[in-house]
C-alpha cells in the first residue's frame, strides 16, 4: 500500500495526530510520500517514513505552479494507491488523473466544497462534520474515523520547575491562543477559585491580553504561561484537573490525552465533546461561557475525589473502546482497502 499525504497545516494538536496517524501506518507497513509547508518543527518525525516536498501553495505564489507540476509527476511515476488531503487547501493539489483513491480528511467544518471535486471520498472526525458536507451537497461517501491520543507514557512534569507548590490544587488548559478556545473563560473561572493554580500551555496572538486579564483578575501569581510543548501530556498529568473551555472544537483530542494521562475532564459543550463526552460519566460538561458553571464544575472535582477518579477510569475505559491507535487505524486501512 502506498499512501500521498498533502498537508499544509501548521502547529498544533491536529499536526500532532497528523504526525501520529503516518507513523502508526507506517508500522502497518504502508510506503508514504509527503507535501507540506517548510519549517515545520515536526518535519524531522516524518521525515525517516519518506520523501517529502515542500512548499507553501500560496495562490500569489509561482511556486505553486512548480509545486503542482512535481506532485502530479509524483503521482504518475510512483503510482499511489491513496492520495489523502488533509483539508482545504490541500485538496486542491489532488490529481483529476489518478487511479488512487483520493479523499480529504477533515478535521474542521468546511464553508463550501468548490476544492473537492477530485475526490472520491471524504474523511470527517466527527459525524457533525459529515453532515454539513451533506448539507453542502456532497453525494459521494462520506466516513467518520476519529483521532486517538498519541501513544506516550505520561510522566507528570515537576511542579516546582514552574514555582508551582505540589500540595496545590493545579487547572491545566492548552491550545492556541485564539479567541474561539476560550481561555479568558478559564481565568475568570480560576479567579472564582481559592488557592487554585492554572497552566495554560500554547502561544498564540492572544497571549499578550490573557496576561493581562490575569493580572487584572489579580491571579498572575498563580497562573503560569507555560508556552507551547513537545508533548502536553506530561504538563496536563501534573495537574489534578483539565479545562478544556471553547467555544468552538470540531473534536476535542485534549480530553483524550487528558483521559490518557488519567485527569479528570470538565469541557464546554462544544461541537466535538457534545458528540462523544457523556456529562457526569466520563467528563463534567458545562455551557460555553458559562464562566460559573465552569468554576462550579473545577470546584466539584475538588471536592470530590471519588467522582474524579470514577471520570478517569470510565474515560479511559471510552479511550480503549472507541480512540485506541489501533481502532482508528484499522478504520483507516479498511477505507484504504475498499472494505468500508
Amino acid at each position: 500500500m502506498k499512501a500521498l499525504h498533502i498537508h499544509f497545516g501548521k502547529e498544533g494538536g491536529a499536526e500532532r495526530f497528523f504526525v501520529s496517524l503516518v507513523q502508526a501506518l507506517e508500522e502497518r507497513g504502508v510506503e508514504q510520500r509527503f507535501v507540506i509547508r517548510p519549517g515545520r518543527s515536526w518535519r524531522s518525525e516524518i521525515a525517516p517514513l519518506g520523501p517529502i516536498i515542500e512548499n507553501n501553495f500560496r495562490n500569489l505564489s509561482l511556486s505553486k505552479y512548480l509545486t503542482r507540476w512535481r506532485v502530479h509527476k509524483m503521482v504518475r511515476n510512483w503510482q499511489p494507491q491513496v492520495i489523502m488531503a488533509w483539508m482545504n487547501r490541500a485538496s486542491q493539489l489532488i490529481p483529476a488523473h489518478s487511479d488512487a483513491l483520493k479523499m480529504t480528511r477533515l478535521g474542521d467544518y468546511p464553508n463550501s466544497l468548490k476544492h473537492y471535486q477530485n475526490n472520491d471520498c471524504m474523511v470527517s472526525n466527527v459525524p457533525g462534520i459529515a453532515e454539513k458536507c451533506r448539507a453542502l451537497g456532497w453525494v459521494k461517501p462520506v466516513h467518520v474515523i476519529s483521532n486517538f491520543p498519541r501513544e506516550v507514557q505520561p510522566v507528570a512534569v515537576n511542579r516546582a520547575d514552574l514555582a508551582t507548590p505540589d500540595d496545590a490544587f493545579l487547572v491545566v488548559s492548552s491550545g492556541r491562543f485564539v479567541p474561539r478556545k476560550g481561555f479568558d473563560t478559564v481565568l475568570h473561572a480560576v479567579a472564582r477559585l481559592p488557592n487554585a493554580w492554572l497552566w495554560l500551555l500554547g502561544e498564540g496572538q492572544e497571549r499578550a491580553s490573557l496576561e493581562a486579564l490575569a493580572a487584572e483578575l489579580g491571579i498572575a501569581d498563580r497562573v503560569r504561561f507555560v508556552g507551547w510543548v513537545d508533548e502536553p501530556i506530561h504538563h496536563v498529568a501534573a495537574g489534578d484537573v483539565y479545562c478544556m473551555a471553547s467555544r468552538h472544537e470540531p473534536l476535542g483530542n485534549v480530553i483524550l490525552e487528558s483521559w490518557r494521562a488519567a485527569v479528570p475532564v470538565v469541557a464546554t459543550r462544544a461541537e466535538g465533546p457534545s458528540w462523544f463526552v457523556e456529562d457526569g460519566k466520563d467528563a463534567l460538561m458545562v455551557d460555553i461561557d458559562d464562566i460559573a458553571a465552569m468554576a462550579q464544575a473545577i470546584e466539584r472535582l475538588r471536592a470530590d475525589k471519588e467522582l474524579a477518579a470514577a471520570l478517569v477510569l470510565a474515560g479511559q475505559q471510552k479511550l480503549t473502546e472507541r480512540f485506541s491507535k489501533d481502532v482508528i487505524v484499522d478504520q483507516y486501512l479498511d477505507l484504504f482497502h475498499g472494505r468500508i
